[in-house]
């Protein structure tokens, strides 16, 4: 892979983002990593690299709206460039610490040159453990905002204390997206400006909204979602209480699944059984009102819902992880059978299958939805791989092919509110880019032929991200 100050791919057909219409036999100047013309028979500078790209069709990067590939350990290098050979150029870092915001803010925060942009990343995630008061949490939020967070993230926190999370980023101007704490009144959530909902909210989260007997369940899943804290965080107990927490934290992004207990699996049965797609519908409406997105993750469902499906471990893209992270999945998966039996597996198969539909109403009705796979360290996600898993069950679900091309770039560039720089292959825009084989238009199977990748400028021959697949997956075999 090498890069010059100006690169110029020939002849290709650019396929707009805005409508899906194309345009064949044009020419891209790329300098110093943005495109600088787009046009018939454009003249290169001297030095300049040209490719002949006759045939192929090219798009805005890919971009992955949920990941984690900072900060869970592992070889960071090897995800990101995992990544990058998959299409993605760009990601939304969606955890992150006060040390990361800071090395950011000071230009110390350095990746290697095969890896996707870092669009944006919130500081460290709002549990029980940062906002165990009203004043706890306005502090825990103004914390991450002075330190340059572009959004703060609810985990695993109360609906109280969401409530004053929201209202004390909002007062900073900052978003606040994530998981929806259980028994919250999601359309107040949604009302009073959540940007973002991840997961459908994870846990019983939006499913529970599209159900008859809603307002039963809600006060249902909102008992027993306090975590016993000291009152009073004694010096020798805060490394406890963290090292408590740290763990509740691996389980949950490992599989959050596994965490259910029966009267959380008999709640989850209960929506399931009172679904109604009416419902869905009036509450789709509300958030296309609201401006709320949804970043569905539907691989990151299926893994954590059908953990135990023989498909995932026969998945050739293992290849690509570590025999360690296999023995720690292999895990998971015998919990999930240990633990949850024939009828509350199928409940979990069965809400899996009404996200689905979600998807596909939610779509209908015109709300923001984006890509994202919840990679690094979910079971059975990988890295990279995972988004062309998320563009299948996306297409499954009902999304035409241009909507998932939108979903994919330009969509994620009016989240971001970087229209100006990224979605669209123009001029001013960065030279981030994807070429692929045939339509996406025509068929969201053709998003999966990536045959060159163009980051910063530098351009990734099919030969390329061949061989770079090859040599991170050698690499994992021997760890």
């Amino acid at each position: 892979m090498s890069a010059t100050s100006a690169l110029l791919l020939r002849s290709a057909t650019v396929v707009s983002t805005r409508d899906g219409s194309h345009s064949p036999a044009t020419d891209v100047l790329v300098q110093d990593g943005v495109i600088t013309a787009v046009g018939p028979g454009l003249t290169p500078p001297d030095g300049a690299r040209t490719v002949d790209v006759t045939g192929r069709y090219l798009v805005p990067g890919y971009n992955d709206m949920h990941a984690h590939p900072l900060g869970r350990g592992g070889d960071v290098a090897a995800t990101l460039e995992l990544m990058l050979v998959h299409g993605i150029t760009g990601y939304r870092q969606m955890s992150g610490d006060l040390d990361l915001l800071k090395a950011r803010a000071s230009g110390d925060l350095r990746f290697p040159a095969a890896s996707p942009a870092l669009l944006a990343m919130p500081g460290p995630l709002l549990t029980m453990l940062n906002t165990a008061t009203p004043e706890e949490t306005a502090r825990t939020v103004r914390d991450q905002v002075a330190a340059g967070a572009d959004f703060v993230k609810s985990a695993a926190m109360t609906k109280e204390r969401f409530f004053d999370a929201q209202a004390e980023a909002l007062r900073l101007g900052v978003p606040i997206v994530g998981h929806l704490p259980g028994g919250i009144d999601v359309l107040r959530a949604s009302r009073l400006g959540m940007k973002s909902i991840e997961h459908f909210g994870s846990g019983l989260g939006v499913l529970a909204c599209c159900s008859t007997d809603e307002h039963a369940i809600q006060r249902a899943a909102g008992q027993g979602q306090r975590l016993k804290l000291p009152k009073i965080r004694l010096p020798f107990l805060g490394g406890v209480v963290d090292r408590v927490m740290g763990a509740v934290m691996r389980r949950i992004v490992l599989n959050p699944v596994n965490l259910n207990k029966p009267e959380d699996v008999a709640l989850v049965d209960r929506a399931v059984r009172t679904y109604d797609e009416e419902r869905t519908r009036e509450l789709a409406e509300h958030f296309v009102a609201d401006g709320t997105w949804h970043v569905p993750t539907l691989i990151r469902q299926r893994t954590s819902k059908l953990c135990d499906d023989p498909a995932f471990p026969a998945d050739p893209d293992l290849r690509y992880i570590s025999r360690a992270t296999l023995k720690t999945w292999n895990g998971a998966v015998a919990t999930f059978r240990k633990k949850f039996g024939p009828e509350q597996r199928a409940t979990f198969a069965a809400s899996h299958r009404y996200e689905y539909d979600m998807v596909r109403v939610f779509d209908e009705a015109g709300v923001g939805m984006l890509v994202g796979t919840d990679s690094s360290g979910a079971v059975w996600v990988v890295p990279g791989a995972a988004l062309h898993d998320e563009i299948d069950l996306l297409a499954e679900a009902g999304v035409p092919p241009l909507r998932l091309l939108r979903m994919l770039t330009l969509s994620a560039a009016e989240f971001l509110g970087t229209t100006d720089s990224m979605g669209t292959v123009e001029p001013g825009r960065n030279a981030d880019l994807v070429l692929l084989a045939a339509d996406p238009v025509e068929d969201a199977a053709h998003l999966h032929g990536v045959v060159g990748v163009v980051r910063a400028g530098t351009y990734h021959s099919e030969r390329d991200l061949t061989a770079a697949k090859d040599r991170l997956a050698a690499a994992r075999a021997v760890d």
